[in-house]
């Protein structure tokens, strides 16, 4: 989520603060094949360039199988090494993520970034917009602090609904890095016919989204007076 949201906003104000130029075109291509690539097929092209020709990202493992894991109190890597106040087991856990999760984003960013894109794009064409460009405020100041706030409301909203889209990449995604995590249990036991462990992960990604449903409406309301009447 976090490579996804960084990505489609950064694109998205580019090519929203330069509309009509080369960076608006490429913004939208970057939208439109970013959300059509097929996410099972990008997974082994990015494994086949970046682990197996040029070796920079490990391959179908969350940690050196030498060395010791983390140890375990969530059975996340990343948040158990933190716990541990072990940097290094840390860095390692991130290492081993990157490749799938970067692939997994990169892929879900085109949605932010045409949300951006254009409620940004329509924030810009505002009177209170117009006023401060009179002002001679800097046109990067007047993006970054005065219109990209009141773009970011439906691109907040919009968090809670790929939430679901990322759980549901994640079964793929976890199948073709051969990751060993809930999406990959899920399609073997959707694979082994074991229905009850089926309704228990299903069960389990379902109060994700309803409490991510709910964080980002106080969110919302946070960010947004309007809503809190």
């Amino acid at each position: 989520m976090a490579v996804a949201f960084l990505v489609g906003l950064g694109v998205g104000t580019l090519a929203a603060s330069r509309s009509g130029t080369v960076w608006d075109i490429g913004g939208r291509l970057f939208g439109i094949i970013t959300y059509s690539l097929p996410l099972f097929w990008m997974g082994m092209v990015v494994q086949l360039i970046f682990a197996v020709q040029l070796g920079w990202f490990p391959l179908g493992a969350r940690f050196p199988i030498a060395s010791p894991t983390p140890t375990g109190i969530t059975g996340l890597y990343t948040i158990d090494s933190l716990l541990s106040g072990n940097l290094g087991q840390f860095f390692t856990s991130l290492y081993y993520l990157a490749l799938p999760s970067i692939t997994l984003g990169l892929l879900l960013s085109g949605i932010f970034e045409r949300i951006v894109r254009v409620n940004l794009k329509r924030t810009l064409r505002a009177d209170y917009v117009e006023a401060a460009r009179a002002r001679g405020i800097p046109e990067r100041r007047i993006v970054l602090a005065h219109a990209l706030k009141n773009a970011m409301i439906p691109v907040i909203t919009v968090l809670g609904l790929t939430l679901a889209a990322l759980l549901g990449g994640a079964v793929l995604t976890e199948v073709t890095f051969s990751w060993p995590g809930l999406g990959n249990r899920l399609y073997d036991a959707i694979s082994g016919r074991d229905y009850p462990t089926v309704q228990g992960i299903m069960v389990f990604f379902g109060a994700i989204v309803v409490l991510a449903s709910i964080a980002i409406d106080i969110i919302n309301a946070l960010i947004d007076p309007r809503i809190r009447y």
